[in-house]
Formats: structure tokens, C-alpha cells, sequence
């Protein structure tokens, strides 16, 4: 027995402790993933008040996270420059701490109110000051624990990516349990204070970690497979590489979220699918045996990038299923393929926190540029076919082309290609009509080509990139929308003016939904004289329209009304002479747009001096005097991102405080993916508001006159005056067993269920 026991060197880890190494490691690596990305939409959501249900807030607090990842990266690299064990874990475990003292989270004090502009700086600011340094602390974990974990000595260590993948899991796991479990489940303060225990819990795992590392032999053999390895440090050339990989699918993931959201369906928690593939990619390609071998990736990629091509010359308004999945499904193999090349190219476990740094320098930079460049530069989701064609740039350098001699001609081949297929744009008659016509086979078939450059004849990928651009150039040229169609972007969204084929009406949309339209020729083709008739969802027939003839009947005066949302300007025509209307609304360009007489004539015909107050309604509104309106119309909710912060509890409360002694609240609540009726209710119950529903479906969409649905809350019957007695509106009770939105809760995924489950 003496003589086995002393053949087994004194230093070597018992199998036991390896086995709680590797426990300990991949908690604390779990843990602090499921918390990272779990405090990303709990915090989003308390901001969201403060800038309205826009998807551009999490654009930009996606952008922040990153650029924090950044910086945790690249402190635990500078950490791990010292070759003493005690210093980094000591300064660790102390940031840590201070870090907990700033918790729970909460907006920090003196960022109540955002400015009239600059919305996105402010937000990096309030999220900076508020958050910036739990998550720093928490960004540091992954890149610092790995690197800890390659020095306890354990068998693994050598190769520690596979911990990456472990990382992964929690950030997988926290996106999904956030709108299904939590966010139904918890009020905000509950899910502050359980994160906050979380943070907890991971300070003694991390100290755990830190006292394993201390404990192990100074002289392990993982530790010196680490340090003293000679594989040679990787170069300025591959760093660079890593970045640009790195990059392209974090823009990507930005671009496809805004792309589907404003062009395909901008459902509530869009946003979920697309990151959560992204995460699950990054899963995928760090498993010590990859489930999907990034040789089939690669393969895949120049038909997932045809596959775009063809989805955009398609259109938006093609199968709902078959268009978003196509969309994701193209995501998710590009960003396989990327991020398998930088797997395939990782460092050896020396280099592993400067290959973290590069990484997480990437993601900044393609967030940056999709996130907060993009919404300024362009007035479109430019930025999505971009990154699209600098994703044929992602592949391997191939090691030769199979036909080298007909290769050689190709760049005077497709020049003459993109001349032949472009200059018909410029001219009129048969041949522009045809290839008007047939834009998605042209566009597909030159999406195709790229692809077969890639796959048959191995090419160069410059040629393929160029093809790539080639295909999106024409689609671009050749437009898929039926009339005209002007765009205009802001921080809050691209919103659409569309002209129809014959002129006849001019509509404004976001995505695919429509928020106002303007009729501009009568249907015999002459201009519509005079002043303009409401059309959309403020007909006069509509639940809208008749809201406002019932309180101005009841009064028998003229009416003192405020509007929440401009929109296309159409309430302005709703008004009387001698009447008072005052409008609210976040965002300057839908002023702008709704304003200038190209797009829409309201407010020049009906209120040429209009000065609508600009700011987030929940607060400006609140500044107005109690108790001075007859009518308050709430117009925000027609949109398929919506501010839930104008339908909770505490929003009704403003509402009441200043309606006049009979006044009355609408709220306009059309929507598509929610059902918000029995909110809206139930926010006026909690209120001691009485409540009357209006869901009636015009039949004249052709005309532009669409079903509303609308609700009417007061104090009393009499308040409401006519509509009480109609067999249009019923007054209706709160949904028993229902829970009413807060400021502190609100359960999205219910609003869609209903939805669902009810119907449209």
C-alpha cells in the first residue's frame, strides 16, 4: 500500500476535487450568465416608462450591455497579466462586494424626465449610472473564471472552452424565463429583490472559486500547459479576424430583430427569438463534440444568404410563418457559421482572456453600428442587407478555385451583369415593366449564383460579397410595394407613407400595421376638396367618432379635449370651432411627417397652428392642471409595441386627476397580437371607473375605414351620455381573477394569449 501511495505525485488533484472544480466552476459560470442576462429586460422594463414601448430602448440598452461586456472582458484580462494568485481574486471578490451595495436596482437619482433629443445618449447614461457597475462586476465572470479555472489544475483546463457553452445555458435560460415565467408570475419590486439574492449567492460561489484556485498546487500541470506553452501568440491579422466575426452577427442579430419588427410583424417579444438563437449558437460551436459539424454550417451559408435575398425581394406582406421563420432560420445558420470559424481559430487557454476581449470588442462594434448608427444614417433598415453581404466575408479563405481561368473574367462578367440588369431603372416601357414584375427571380438568381460561387466553384469570397451586394442593389431598385412608398425613421421606429397605385389614398404604417390614412382623390379621380373626412379608425361611424359626438352632445358646449398620439394628424379634423384640443406625442419626426402637406393635409386643413407638447405623455400630461378636460383620447395603443406604462393603474390615476367633473377617458385599443379591453377595464375598476367597450368591425376596408376597438371609461352613467343607452357598447365589469397592470406589473404574454385564444 505505502509503495502505490507514494508512485502518486503529492500535487496531482484527487478525482473528488476535480469533480467540485468543475461543479463549482460551471454554478458560478451558470449563474452569473442567468443573472447577466436576466437584469438586461428587468431593467429594460422599468425604463420603458420613461421612453414609451419603443424597440429602438432595447436596441440601444442591447448596444450598452455590450460595450460593459467589453469593458468586464477586458478587466479580467488586464487581472490575469498578474502572476500572483491572491491579487486578482482578492480585487474581484472586493468589487463584488461594492458592488452589492448598490443593489436592489433602481433608476438612479436626477434621470427622471429624458431630454427633448438625444434619446439614445441618455439612455447609455441612465443605464451607466444605474446599473454600470453590478453589471461590469458580473460581465468580468465568465472570461476571469475560465481563466481561473485553467489554473486549479483540473484535466480540463488546458481546453476551458467548453465552459463558454456552459455560460450560454444561463443566458438561454434567463431569456426564456423572463417573459414566460417571471415577468407573469412576479411584480417588478419581487423580481429586483430575487435578482439581488441571486447577486448574493454568486459572491460566495465566486469566492468558492477563488479559494479552489488558491488551494490548488502552485505547480499544476494544467497551470503549466498554460503558461508555459509555446504556441506562438496570436497575430494583429487574427485578432482583426475575430473582431470582424464577432461583429457581423452581433449587428445581425440588431438588424433582423428591426427588420421583423417593422416589416414583417411587430409582435410583443420579437425580440426573444432571434437572441435567443443567437445564444444558442454560441452553445453550439463551443461543445467539446459540436451537435452541427461547422463544415455543414459553412455549406449552408451561401444558401441562408440567397435565402434573405429572396425573403426581401419577397416582401413583408407574404405568409406571416413561412417569412419570419425563413428570416430566422437564415440567422441562425449565418451565425453558426461565424461563430464556428472563430471556435475553429480560438487560442490556446494562455491567450483565452485577450480571445474574450476581441470578442466581446466585436460585438460592440457590430452593435454600435446597427443599434445607434443606423437609426441616424439611414432612413430604412439598411444596415440588415449590409451586414448580410459582409457575412459572405465571414467564410474561410478557400484554398483554390476549381475553374481559375474562367474565374478570371468573372469581375468583367458581373460588371457587365449589374449594368445590364440596372439600367432598365432608368428608362421606361416593356422591359423595366417585365423586370418589375419578375424582380424576385432576378434578385433570387443572382442571390443563387453567389451561392453557387461559394459551393461549386469554390470562389474567391470577394466575388461572393460582391454578388451578394449585386443581388441587394436590385432589390432596392426594384422595389416590392405596390404605389410609392417614402420612409422615415426615428429613434422610436421606421414608420412608412405609402401611396396607393392610383393615388387615391396616402397611408401611414409601421411594419404592417396601419396608424392613419388620408384619402386624396375622390373615386373619380378628382381631388377631395375642402376639409378632410377622418378615415381609419376615427371615422365617424367608429367607436372613435361616436365617443366624441355622445361627450359633445352630453355637454351641449364646446368641448376641451387632449389627445395622446398625433399619429397621422387625423383627430386634428374631429375638432368643432371654438373647441380646445391639445395633442401629446413622443416623437417629432411622426409631427413632422403627419405635418408636411406631401404626406397629409389634416393639420394643415384643420389645425395649421398645432403645437403638440413632445415628450413622453405618462410624464408631460401629468404636468397639466387637474380637473380642465371634457375629453382625454388615448391614441398610443394601435401599435403592436405598445407603452404599458399608459395602461397601467397609476396612468389611469393621471388621467382621472384631470378630467373635468363629467368628463370621460378613450382609450383606442386596437391591436392585432394583444387584447387590451379587460386591461383598460380593469385599470378603471381599480380607478372606480365605469367602463363601455366598442368592438364593431366596419366592413369598408376597402375604403380605408377599419374595425375599432375602443373603450370609454367615466364616472357615471350620465358622463358618457348616449353611449350608455346604445346596443353598440356594453358596459363591462373586470375579468374576475384577472390581475391589474401596475407600474410594477404588467403580464404581456397574457394580453397575447387572449388574443389567441378569443380571436381577432
Amino acid at each position: 500500500m505505502t509503495t502505490i501511495a507514494s508512485s502518486v505525485p503529492k500535487d496531482e488533484p484527487s478525482v473528488f476535487r476535480n469533480r467540485v472544480v468543475l461543479l463549482v466552476y460551471t454554478s458560478a459560470i451558470f449563474l452569473s450568465a442567468l443573472l447577466l442576462f436576466s437584469v438586461q429586460p428587468l431593467f429594460t422594463k422599468m425604463v420603458l416608462p420613461r421612453l414609451g414601448g419603443s424597440p429602438a430602448v432595447w436596441s440601444v440598452a442591447m448596444v450598452f450591455f455590450q460595450s460593459l461586456l467589453l469593458a468586464g472582458y477586458a478587466y479580467a484580462h488586464f487581472l490575469m497579466q498578474i502572476r500572483n494568485r491572491v491579487i486578482p481574486v482578492v480585487l474581484h471578490l472586493v468589487l463584488l462586494v461594492v458592488a452589492i451595495l448598490t443593489l436592489p436596482l433602481s433608476i438612479a437619482a436626477g434621470w427622471g424626465e429624458p431630454p427633448s433629443s438625444g434619446y439614445a445618449f441618455w439612455l447609455l447614461g441612465l443605464f451607466a449610472v444605474s446599473i454600470g457597475l453590478p453589471f461590469f462586476a458580473l460581465a468580468a465572470n465568465n472570461p476571469l473564471l475560465q481563466a481561473w479555472f485553467v489554473r486549479t489544475g483540473h484535466p480540463a483546463g488546458p481546453d476551458p472552452y467548453f465552459l463558454y457553452a456552459s455560460s450560454n445555458i444561463g443566458s438561454f435560460l434567463a431569456l426564456l424565463s423572463y417573459p414566460v415565467l417571471l415577468e407573469p408570475m412576479f411584480p417588478l419590486r419581487t423580481q429586483n429583490l430575487m435578482w439581488t439574492g441571486g447577486y448574493a449567492v454568486l459572491i460566495l460561489l465566486i469566492a468558492g472559486c477563488g479559494g479552489l484556485l488558491l488551494r490548488s498546487p502552485a505547480l499544476a500541470l494544467a497551470d503549466l500547459q498554460t503558461e508555459e506553452t509555446h504556441a506562438p501568440a496570436p497575430s494583429w491579422m487574427l485578432q482583426a479576424r475575430w473582431i470582424f466575426l464577432a461583429a457581423v452577427p452581433s449587428g445581425l442579430l440588431i438588424a433582423v430583430t428591426a427588420h421583423i419588427s417593422t416589416d414583417v410583424a411587430a409582435a410583443p417579444l420579437l425580440w426573444v427569438l432571434p437572441l435567443s438563437l443567437y445564444l444558442l449558437t454560441w452553445v453550439l460551436v463551443f461543445q467539446s463534440r459540436p451537435l452541427l459539424p461547422h463544415q455543414w454550417m459553412l455549406r449552408l451559408q451561401p444558401l441562408a444568404i440567397a435565402g434573405v435575398v429572396a425573403l426581401l425581394a419577397l416582401g413583408g406582406e407574404q405568409n406571416l410563418l413561412i417569412t419570419l421563420g425563413g428570416h430566422l432560420v437564415c440567422f441562425f445558420v449565418i451565425a453558426m457559421a461565424c461563430h464556428g470559424e472563430l471556435a475553429r481559430t480560438r487560442p490556446a487557454a494562455k491567450y483565452l482572456t485577450g480571445f474574450y476581449v476581441a470578442l466581446s470588442f466585436g460585438g460592440m462594434v457590430g452593435g454600435l453600428f446597427a443599434g445607434l448608427i443606423s437609426p441616424y444614417a439611414f432612413s430604412w433598415i439598411a444596415e440588415y442587407p449590409i451586414l448580410l453581404a459582409l457575412a459572405a466575408l465571414c467564410r474561410p479563405a478557400e484554398g483554390g478555385e476549381r475553374l481559375p481561368l474562367w474565374s478570371r473574367w468573372y469581375w468583367p462578367f458581373l460588371a457587365v451583369l449589374a449594368v445590364a440588369l440596372i439600367a432598365p431603372t432608368y428608362a421606361s416601357g416593356k422591359v423595366p415593366d417585365w423586370m418589375q414584375d419578375h424582380r424576385v427571380w432576378i434578385a433570387g438568381a443572382v442571390g443563387v449564383l453567389a451561392a453557387a460561387l461559394a459551393l461549386l466553384l469554390r470562389t474567391d469570397r470577394w466575388k461572393i460579397f460582391a454578388t451578394v451586394v449585386l443581388a441587394l442593389v436590385l432589390i432596392r431598385v426594384y422595389p416590392a410595394d405596390d404605389g410609392r412608398v417614402e420612409t422615415v425613421r426615428s429613434f422610436f421606429g421606421v414608420h412608412k407613407i405609402v401611396v396607393t397605385p392610383n393615388g387615391q389614398y396616402h397611408v401611414l404604417m409601421h411594419g404592417t400595421t396601419i396608424h392613419g390614412a388620408e384619402k386624396f382623390q375622390n373615386d373619380d379621380g378628382t381631388p377631395v376638396a375642402g376639409r378632410p373626412e377622418p378615415i381609419s379608425y376615427y371615422h365617424k361611424d367608429g367607436g372613435i367618432g361616436q365617443a366624441i359626438t355622445a361627450i359633445r352632445a352630453r355637454k351641449g358646449a364646446a368641448l376641451r379635449v387632449a389627445v395622446i398620439g398625433v399619429g397621422s394628424g387625423t383627430l386634428t379634423c374631429a375638432s368643432e370651432p371654438g373647441e380646445t384640443w391639445k395633442f401629446f406625442e413622443i416623437d417629432q419626426t411622426m409631427v413632422d411627417t403627419a405635418r408636411d402637406p406631401k404626406y397629409f393635409s389634416y393639420i394643415q386643413k384643420c389645425e395649421p397652428d398645432l403645437k403638440p407638447v413632445i415628450g413622453d405623455a405618462r410624464l408631460t400630461f401629468a404636468r397639466e392642471p387637474d380637473g380642465i378636460y371634457d375629453l382625454i383620447i388615448v391614441d398610443a395603443y394601435s401599435s403592436d409595441a405598445i407603452p404599458i406604462h399608459l395602461a397601467t393603474e397609476e396612468a389611469m390615476k393621471i388621467y382621472k386627476d384631470k378630467l373635468a367633473p363629467q368628463g370621460a377617458v378613450v382609450m383606442h385599443v386596437s391591436n392585432r397580437h394583444l387584447e387590451l379591453e379587460s386591461v383598460v377595464v380593469g385599470i378603471a375598476d381599480a380607478n372606480d371607473l365605469k367602463s363601455w367597450v366598442y368592438d364593431e368591425d366596419s366592413g369598408r376596408d376597402d375604403e380605408y375605414i377599419f374595425a375599432t376597438d375602443v373603450v370609454v371609461c367615466a364616472r357615471e352613467e350620465a358622463d358618457v351620455g348616449a353611449l350608455a343607452s346604445s346596443d353598440k357598447w356594453a358596459e363591462t365589469e373586470p375579468t374576475e381573477n384577472q390581475r391589474v397592470w401596475t407600474d410594477d406589473y404588467s403580464n404581456v404574454l397574457g394580453a397575447v394569449y387572449r388574443r389567441l385564444r378569443d380571436g381577432e
